[in-house]
C-alpha cells in the first residue's frame, strides 16, 4: 500500500534535529497505547491518512549529501511502517512478553532510507489492555508534548463523534480578583522582588554544588545508581499503571493541568524527595 506525499517541501535540519541524530545520543520516542478492543490494522492504515501522514517529518525521510543533511519527502508505504509479529495465541506471561518486545526494539536503529517512525501492533491480551500499540519515533520528528498533540488530533470526543477533542481552557480571573490585584501593587513588588532573590539564590547554590560534585562530592549512594559502565548494558522496559484516583489528587492539590510531561515531573521529584529524606543529600568520596 503506497501513498505519494502532497505538502511538506524539503528542508535543512534545525540545530535540536541536528543533536538528536547524533551518533552519540540518536534519541528515540517510545509510546505504549493499550486498547480496549485487538486491534484492526486496515483501520490504523486509513487513519493514518486523515492526520500523521499529512506531517511533513511523517512522510520525509533523511538525505545527506557531503556534510548537508535535509528532509526529502518521498513515497509512503505503510506495511513497512507498521509492523504486526506473529505472537502465539496461548503464550504465558504476556506482560513480560511486551516489555522485553519493546526492550528488543530499542536495540534495533530505525532505517534512515525511510521516514523515521514505525507502529508495532501487537494483538495479545495482557492484564491491562486487549491489546497493545508501540510507537518508536526519532525524536528528531518531535518532542513529547507535540507528539501528544498529534495523538489526540486523531481521536474523537465520545460524547460527540464528529468533533476532536479539544484542550481546556483557562480560567479568567473574575473582576474582584483584578480589582484586589490593583490595591496590592506594592505587595506583588515586594513579592516579585523576594521571587528573584530567591532565584538568584538557588541559582548561586546549585552552581557551587556542581562545582562541589566535580571536585570532591560524589552522588548519593541509593539503589537506583548503577555501577561505573552502567551505561553500556541493556535497558528494560517495564510498564505499570497509574490510579487515575491519584493523577485527580495531585491535580486538585497542585492547582494545575496535569499532562503527561507535568505527571512525569512531579513523580521524580517526589521520588527525589524520597530518596533524599532516606540516604541523605551527599557522601564524600573514600
Amino acid at each position: 500500500m503506497a501513498v505519494s506525499l502532497r505538502g511538506g517541501g524539503e528542508g535543512g535540519m534545525s540545530l535540536w534535529e541536528r543533536i538528536y541524530q547524533a551518533s552519540s545520543l540518536n534519541l528515540y520516542v517510545m509510546a505504549i497505547v493499550g486498547c480496549k478492543t485487538r486491534l484492526n490494522p486496515q483501520v490504523i492504515k486509513e487513519g493514518f491518512y486523515q492526520t500523521p501522514l499529512t506531517q511533513p517529518r511523517f512522510t520525509s525521510k533523511l538525505e545527506h549529501k557531503g556534510r548537508k543533511t535535509r528532509w526529502i519527502p518521498t513515497k509512503i508505504n505503510l506495511d513497512d511502517h507498521i509492523i504486526i509479529p506473529i505472537i502465539d495465541s496461548n503464550m504465558e506471561f504476556q506482560n513480560r512478553f511486551v516489555d522485553d518486545y519493546i526492550s528488543n526494539l530499542t536495540k534495533t536503529p530505525l532505517d534512515l532510507s525511510k521516514p523515521l517512525w514505525e507502529l508495532h501492533i501487537l494483538n495479545v491480551k495482557t492484564s491491562d489492555a486487549e491489546a497493545v500499540g508501540v510507537f518508536q519515533i526519532h525524536h528528531s520528528l518531535g518532542d513529547g508534548i507535540s507528539l501528544i498533540s498529534l495523538l489526540l488530533s486523531t481521536t474523537q470526543k465520545t460524547s460527540h463523534l464528529d468533533a476532536l477533542q479539544t484542550e481546556p481552557s483557562l480560567k479568567r480571573e473574575s473582576t474582584n480578583s483584578c480589582i484586589y490585584h490593583r490595591y496590592n501593587s506594592f505587595r506583588l513588588l515586594f513579592l516579585a522582588i523576594w521571587w528573584w532573590l530567591g532565584l538568584i539564590w538557588h541559582t548561586v547554590v546549585d552552581m557551587v554544588r556542581f562545582v562541589l560534585t566535580i571536585m570532591f562530592i560524589k552522588d548519593t549512594q541509593t539503589p537506583l545508581k548503577g555501577s561505573p559502565g552502567v551505561q553500556l548494558n541493556t535497558k528494560r522496559f517495564v510498564h505499570s499503571m497509574i490510579s487515575m484516583d491519584d493523577i485527580k489528587l495531585l491535580k486538585n492539590e497542585m492547582k494545575a493541568y496535569v499532562h503527561l510531561f507535568f505527571m512525569s515531573g512531579a513523580l521524580i521529584g517526589e521520588r527525589c524527595c524520597r530518596v533524599r529524606q532516606r540516604y541523605g543529600h551527599y557522601r564524600r568520596r573514600a
